[in-house]
């Protein structure tokens, strides 16, 4: 972003097949903000995706810890001693077939907040606070508000037929034109401000 070198949209940069990221969706870093694939999302081997939707803003130290970090937990050790090569790598069907959450999906106009963790498998639903340093390890709902270690909901940021208004209208698809259009009334305006700006859809 001009004149914010910590700043950085995430889209343009993500090269591995296994994330995708939404138009407009940015990372804050003041360190290497641009190393987010490698250093931000950990033991990403697949076949799991991280999926991240549109217009998320994602504070420093936001970390992805993927389905790669199981270890075996059903016998005496959980040490992976075939990760350490040599002969131990001749027992490496013994990491095989761990248990997989499946993908990791954030969805769209959601703040991570500073330094929070996200675990395998989680989702976390449209329009949802994740507070600074919380560690998420359930799904987190439309529009809620999660912080702790691990994260408990807090509170919902709107009544919930105000959510099912709110995922309806979806502004987050609304074509560019029209955001800009009514950035306001997206930024500070009531859920039926919101509604009433919606583009027309054609009818069927």
């Amino acid at each position: 972003m001009p004149g914010q070198p910590r700043v950085v949209l995430l889209r343009p940069l993500v090269t591995s097949p296994l994330i995708e990221v939404g138009e407009y969706s940015y990372y804050d870093d003041p360190d290497d903000a641009t190393a987010f694939e490698t250093r931000n999302v950990l033991y990403h081997y697949g076949p799991e995706r991280l999926v991240i939707g549109r217009f998320c803003a994602l504070a420093t130290g936001v970390r992805f810890i993927m389905n790669g970090a199981n270890h075996r937990m059903d016998g005496p050790s959980t040490f992976p001693f075939p990760t350490m090569g040599g002969a131990w790598a001749e027992h490496f069907d013994l990491l095989t077939g761990l248990p997989n959450r499946g993908d990791t999906v954030v969805g769209n106009d959601v703040w991570l907040g500073n330094g929070a963790t996200v675990m395998p498998g989680v989702r976390i639903g449209h329009g949802a606070i994740v507070g600074s340093g919380a560690v998420v390890t359930s799904d987190v709902p439309d529009y809620g508000i999660v912080g702790g270690n691990p994260a408990r909901l807090i509170r919902t940021r709107f009544a919930p037929e105000d959510v099912a208004r709110l995922l309806e209208i979806a502004w987050w698809d609304w074509p560019v034109e029209h955001i800009t259009a009514h950035l306001r009334t997206i930024m500070s305006g009531s859920v039926d401000a919101l509604e009433a700006a919606a583009p027309s859809r054609p009818r069927p």
